[in-house]
């Protein structure tokens, strides 16, 4: 039997599913974790990113911030707060919300400051405060930009969260240094394919929420374009 066939054997014996230490608990586990994880990373660089892209103050700062973040080694990281703070799951936590604040901070960023000037100037004419105008109208038109930031932090987070384990945190890593510790490379195997399925199952839920939050007067001003810019082609192909 090669290593595939064993992985997807150690995948589908449901008594590796049972108990507390089971694939069950620590997917579950693992969900949760990366979820907490990217909520703080928003909480904290939400409020940041929407009076960068608002106001435009500061954004060589927010850009400066972000790249020095990104090119933090996590592994490193992760083992210079555990020595901080102890072995356990508040180590991680802290290395990956630090790890998820880059791509939360520039998607809101990014997103309020790209919103058309001429429709601010429109909201503040019209008498709107500057909470308003972030709230009831930059926002909802950067939301599927600010989804994309997060939707990018937390596949990060999913994947790199398998290093919790290492500090002795759990989730599905827990499999992945057991496998290499005993050599057993169908577990390493079949743990990564889940943390791979499970990548891609939340990749897939925030790729449809990214969709569905388009406000439907910007859907209906692309539909528009895109009538006008097919239809002389349209044209030409009949002749």
């Amino acid at each position: 039997m090669n290593v595939f066939a064993e992985a997807f054997a150690w995948l589908f014996d449901p008594a590796n599913w049972a108990g507390p230490d089971g694939i069950g608990a620590q997917l579950a586990y693992h969900l949760v974790f990366s979820v907490a994880v990217v909520a703080v990373a928003c909480v904290v660089a939400l409020p940041i990113g929407a009076y960068v892209g608002h106001t435009g103050r500061g954004r060589e700062s927010a850009v400066l911030v972000s790249g020095g973040l990104r090119a933090l080694p996590t592994l490193g990281l992760l083992t210079l707060v555990a020595l901080a703070v102890g072995i356990g799951a508040v180590a991680p936590f802290i290395a990956l919300v630090v790890l998820a604040l880059p791509s939360v901070l520039a998607g809101a960023y990014a997103g309020i400051g790209a919103v058309d000037r001429r429709t601010v100037d429109a909201a503040r004419a019209m008498g709107m405060r500057e909470s308003q105008i972030v709230l009831g109208v930059e926002l909802p038109l950067a939301l599927p930009t600010i989804i994309g930031g997060i939707r990018a932090a937390m596949l990060q987070v999913v994947a790199t969260a398998t290093l919790a384990a290492y500090v002795g945190a759990g989730g599905l890593g827990t499999y992945l240094f057991l496998g290499l510790k005993t050599r057993d490379y169908a577990v390493m195997l079949g743990s990564s394919i889940l943390i791979i399925a499970l990548a891609l199952a939340l990749d897939g839920v925030f790729a449809i929420v990214q969709r569905l939050v388009v406000p439907e007067g910007v859907r209906a001003g692309r539909t528009d374009q895109n009538l006008r810019a097919r239809t002389p082609r349209a044209r030409a192909a009949m002749g």
